[in-house]
C-alpha cells in the first residue's frame, strides 16, 4: 500500500518531532501495510516553508535512517502546497516540489474556512503546463463542506482529490466523514491517504480506512484507489469516472 499524504519528516512542520517519532511512524506504517509514503510536508503555508531542494535533503536523510534500523519503508519526496495566485509561475523554479518529482501531479491544500476566487484559473494554468492539482484533504475544507458542488466542478475541469483515512472512518467528525463519503461516490475524490502526523492522535488509520471502503462501496473501488496511488507516484494517468453533481436532498417536496 502506497500512503500519498503524510507529515513523516521530523522536525520542519508540525508533524512528526523529531527522528524518534518519525521512526516510531515508520513502524506503524509498515504494521498497517504500507510499503511507500510520500513525504509532504507544509509549503508556503503561515508558518511553515519547505522548498524543494531541502525536501530531497530531508527524504534522503530519513530514508537512510529508516535502512539503518532495518524498516522496510522508502520515501518519496513531495509537498502540500498552500495554495497561492503564483503556483503555476513558480514551476519553473526549484521551489516547488511535485509528486515524486515527477512533474506531473502536485497536492494543492487550500486555507481551513474558504476556497480562493483564483483557484479554478490557477488550476486551469497548471494544467496547461502539464501539472494536474491534487486537492488534499477537500471534506475538511468549510467553504467545500457547505458547498459541495464546488469540488465538483474542479473536478469536472481536471483536477483530482484526495480524501483523508480519518474522515473516513468519523475522526474528524460527522461533516466530514459525510462529505468524504459524498465525494467518492459522486466520483469528486481518487485517493485516500493517511495525513499523518504522529502515532497517537493523528495516526495512518489507512487499513481501517480501506476496510470501510471494502465494505461500503466493494472490493474493486478498493483495489482502484490503491492503484490510483501507484499511477500518481510513477506520474502516469490516473483512474477516474465521470463526476456527479450532489443533489440537494428535498425536504416536504421543496429543496
Amino acid at each position: 500500500m502506497i500512503d500519498i499524504h503524510c507529515h513523516i519528516l521530523p522536525g520542519i512542520d508540525d508533524g512528526a518531532a523529531d527522528e524518534q517519532v518519525a521512526l516510531e511512524m515508520a513502524k506503524l506504517a509498515v504494521s498497517e501495510g504500507i510499503t511507500k509514503i510520500v513525504a509532504t510536508p507544509h509549503h508556503r503555508n503561515r508558518h511553515w516553508d519547505n522548498p524543494a531542494p531541502e525536501v530531497q535533503q530531508h527524504v534522503q536523510r530519513v530514508n537512510q535512517l529508516f535502512k539503518d534500523h532495518q524498516i522496510g519503508l522508502e520515501l518519496l519526496p513531495g509537498q502540500e502546497v498552500r495554495i497561492f495566485g503564483e503556483m503555476a509561475d513558480e514551476l519553473e523554479t526549484q521551489d516547488l516540489m511535485t509528486v515524486n518529482s515527477n512533474n506531473t501531479y502536485i497536492m494543492v491544500e487550500f486555507p481551513t474556512h474558504h476556497v480562493p476566487r483564483y483557484a479554478q484559473q490557477l488550476f486551469f494554468e497548471l494544467q496547461v503546463k502539464g501539472v494536474t492539482p491534487v486537492i488534499v484533504h477537500p471534506e475538511l475544507n468549510q467553504e467545500l463542506a457547505d458547498r459541495p458542488n464546488l469540488l465538483y466542478a474542479f473536478i469536472n475541469d481536471g483536477a483530482l482529490s484526495q480524501v483523508t483515512a480519518a474522515s473516513l472512518i468519523g475522526k474528524n467528525g460527522r461533516t466530514a466523514k459525510k462529505r468524504a463519503r459524498q465525494f467518492i461516490i459522486h466520483n469528486h475524490s481518487h485517493f485516500v491517504a493517511s495525513d499523518a502526523h504522529n502515532t497517537t492522535h493523528r495516526p495512518f488509520y489507512m487499513q481501517k480506512a480501506f476496510y470501510e471502503l471494502k465494505k461500503n462501496y466493494g472490493k474493486d473501488l478498493a483495489d482502484l484507489f490503491k492503484e490510483n496511488a501507484e499511477l500518481l507516484i510513477n506520474g502516469e494517468l490516473v483512474n477516474r469516472e465521470e463526476p456527479v453533481e450532489i443533489k440537494k436532498k428535498k425536504i416536504l417536496g421543496f429543496f
